[in-house]
């Protein structure tokens, strides 16, 4: 049986110079990550590392809630 995995995404941080990359990973490590992180997250139907498309935390739960059918 297959295994279904989440989507992975890219974790930057913000700062005053920019967007600064963290790394690749699932996305409910990203939602794990403490709300006091100031950090942006790739949208989950762009590649991750290829894309400038970011989201934050709250946008995140919203379309993995739209993904699996709740709203």
């Amino acid at each position: 049986m297959a295994h279904k995995t989440k989507p992975l995404v890219e974790v930057a941080a913000r700062t005053e110079d920019g967007r600064v990359p963290l790394g690749i990973m699932n996305t409910r490590q990203a939602l794990d990550l403490p709300d006091e992180l100031d950090v942006e997250i790739s949208h989950p139907d762009k590649e991750p590392g290829a894309t400038d498309h970011f989201i934050d935390k709250k946008e995140l739960r919203r379309v993995g809630r739209k993904a699996r059918g709740k709203q």
